[in-house]
């Protein structure tokens, strides 16, 4: 029965090293994260949906409209999400080093409530916009497919989805990116 039991649990650790190390052709697909070229925006990048009002952790409304004219890093994200939790510190750095010229973190949690939101935030010092998104599938279709998590998405200052990432990007291309919209 043992033996079994090493079989089964080999094949599934096989199985998922298989997944997890394929390349994801649907996903990639949405993936437009590569370092920025001579022009920090394409001429013809969609336009960003920022006609949403969502709640932040303490319940007050927050307009995504209100921040058109800054640089915008939109991040889908949750609680329980490995990746969202390396990037959030990056999210915290760059706020904090960039928002003085005109740019801004908006973090918005997928699934989770204000009960776990608030003790989250506090323990990651997360010194940005966090909003609720629990049930908002109006806002995830806009900036979706959301295959995966985090999803993120900076835009320009006109308004426009400059790139767009599922998954973990490097600090440093999200850096990049941020200086050359700025």
């Amino acid at each position: 029965m043992r033996k079994r039991w090493t079989i089964a649990t080999l094949a599934a650790a096989a199985l998922a090293w298989t997944v997890l190390m394929a390349e994801m052709p649907w996903v990639a697909a949405g993936n437009d994260f590569a370092p920025p070229a001579e022009e920090a925006c394409a001429a013809d990048a969609p336009e960003a949906n920022l006609a949403f009002t969502l709640k932040d952790a303490s319940g007050r409304d927050v307009n995504l409209a209100d921040y058109k004219g800054k640089v915008i890093l939109l991040d889908f994200w949750a609680t329980w999400c490995g990746p969202c939790k390396v990037e959030i510190p990056w999210f915290v750095e760059f706020q904090e080093k960039y928002g003085a010229q005109g740019f801004q973190v908006i973090g918005v949690s997928y699934d989770d409530t204000p009960e776990k939101l608030k003790p989250f935030m506090a323990a990651m010092k997360m010194s940005y916009v966090v909003l609720q998104g629990l049930g908002r599938d109006d806002l995830f279709d806009a900036y979706g497919p959301m295959l995966g998590l985090p999803v993120t998405a900076l835009i320009s200052r006109e308004g426009r989805v400059c790139a767009k990432h599922t998954g973990l990007v490097s600090k440093d291309s999200f850096e990049a990116h941020i200086k050359a919209l700025l």
